[in-house]
């Protein structure tokens, strides 16, 4: 074979057109990936001139999209989906704004990290390795060598009040696995809800450009109104338990 052959895959980008190797590269991805793509329908096959396969511009943006949709979590069977759904009409960056707008900043925490060490002292003797391990069970902390990291200020110092009321932090942990539980319980009825009588039976990729818009104002507006009222409904509930308590405790000193 001559060296022209062997060479016509690589080379330089040429007025907007790629050769395999350059497009890869531009992209950060493997000449190998690029082939996988093709094979499983994400990258539309090159324009061929004699040997030489041409990519373009778009065929970058492809390439750079997939990169993007694969490091924030999608499957390749995912990513076909949303492709198909774009090629379809759909509006694939209408569908990309829509997931940011759903993800984002639902939880804006501090996380604290320390040593075991400085764990135990914040939390005393009655603290015990048992403890840790649950509430590594439970997501409250991990556990890497010597460190150990919490995902929430707020849950940390509202624990430590606890504990220094007296609470034992084994019950503490209990109240947070049934806390988490109801919690989720209350996350997917919210969705449910919003699956059902705002994006609708027929699912994000059948809905029109305006429809995505309202999908993401509605999204938009539900992240401040679905923590407002588990937090009223719980000080509600609250306030009705601690009067039936304080009445009943002014019953039995009588």
């Amino acid at each position: 074979m001559s060296s022209q052959a062997e060479s016509n895959d690589t080379g330089t980008k040429d007025g907007g057109r790629y050769r395999r190797e350059d497009v890869a590269r531009a992209a950060g991805v493997k000449v190998r990936n690029l082939r996988y793509y093709q094979e499983r329908g994400l990258l539309p096959p090159p324009r061929r001139e004699g040997r030489i396969a041409w990519y373009s511009e778009d065929h970058l943006t492809r390439l750079r999209l997939i990169s993007d949709l694969l490091g924030r979590g999608y499957t390749v069977n995912g990513i076909g989906e949303l492709l198909h759904a774009w090629e379809g009409g759909g509006g694939l960056s209408g569908l990309l704004g829509l997931e940011r707008e759903m993800t984002r900043d639902w939880l804006r925490e501090e996380p604290v990290t320390m040593t075991r060490a400085e764990l135990r002292e914040l939390f005393g003797p009655t603290a015990t390795a048992e403890d840790t391990r649950r509430a590594a069970e439970l997501g409250y902390v991990t556990v890497e060598g010597d460190l150990v990291t919490h995902p929430s200020r707020r849950l940390l110092d509202a624990t430590l009040t606890l504990v220094r009321q007296g609470v034992p932090l084994a019950e503490i942990l209990d109240a947070g696995d049934f806390v988490q539980t109801q919690a989720a319980a209350l996350a997917d009825r919210f969705v449910a809800l919003f699956r059902q009588h705002v994006i609708c039976p027929e699912g994000l990729e059948r809905l029109s450009a305006t429809q995505l818009r309202h999908v993401t104002e509605a999204v938009a507006a539900l992240r401040p109104v679905a923590g407002e009222v588990v937090a009223t409904e719980f000080a509600r509930a609250m306030a009705r338990r601690v009067d039936a308590e304080v009445a009943e405790l002014l019953r039995t000193e009588q």
